[in-house]
């Protein structure tokens, strides 16, 4: 299905879209209320800087977004440029596009690096958790009972094989100052990773249960 044409006009050879940034900084400049040289220098630089963020942005959310050819073509020359002096001539660029685009485009942008941002917050938060209740469960045998209580379909008799195989792996205090000593990390078995695994699977299948809605 063919998009509707965007509305807007040529200003020296370049569209500007209606509503986008540019299109209310030549209104403004118009009516003779324009932003001082400085505001908008540094409102050009913000962009400049979202767009180069765009670049960190996963590819589903990235495709969500729906941005224009020339932007997207922009974006991808930039992340493939290692020169300083070809980078910084892109990236100005990339922030003339930006400017280009609407202001519920840009908030759009905003609205997807802060939710990719957030993602990767829960995810460092998970690992955590599932790390504090790997040291609990190896450490106490009432952390079982913890766990069961909070996360009432989890499977106990796997979580305890693997606690009990993970205690008979751990090494001793001996080979642990040893470790230490050479500037290493205590050897672990597997027992010790998979437990760890099935904590953080169950973690996030409790957030994604919490999460969804009813």
């Amino acid at each position: 299905m063919s998009r509707k044409p965007r509305k807007g006009y040529f200003v020296r050879g370049h569209f500007v879209a209606e509503g986008s940034e540019l299109d209310e900084e030549l209104k403004r400049e118009q009516r003779g209320e324009g932003p001082s040289k400085t505001e908008l220098k540094a409102h050009s630089a913000e962009l400049q800087a979202l767009g180069e963020q765009l670049l960190t942005l996963r590819a589903g959310l990235l495709e969500l977004l729906a941005l224009p050819a020339r932007l997207t073509d922009a974006l991808r020359e930039l992340g493939r440029i290692t020169n300083f002096e070809g980078r910084r001539r892109q990236n100005q660029l990339v922030g003339k596009l930006m400017r280009q685009l609407d202001a519920a485009q840009i908030d759009a942008i905003r609205a997807a690096l802060e939710q990719q941002q957030s993602g990767s917050v829960r995810d460092t938060q998970r690992l955590h958790a599932a790390e504090r209740w790997r040291e609990r469960l190896l450490a106490e045998d009432a952390a079982v009972s913890d766990w069961a209580t909070e996360f009432p379909g989890a499977d106990l008799q796997q979580l305890r094989a693997l606690v009990r195989q993970a205690r008979k792996d751990t090494p001793g205090a001996d080979a642990a100052r040893q470790a230490q000593a050479d500037g290493q990390a205590p050897r672990h078995g597997r027992a010790y990773r998979e437990l760890f695994q099935l904590l953080r699977e169950a973690l996030e299948h409790a957030e994604s249960t919490t999460a969804a809605p009813h």
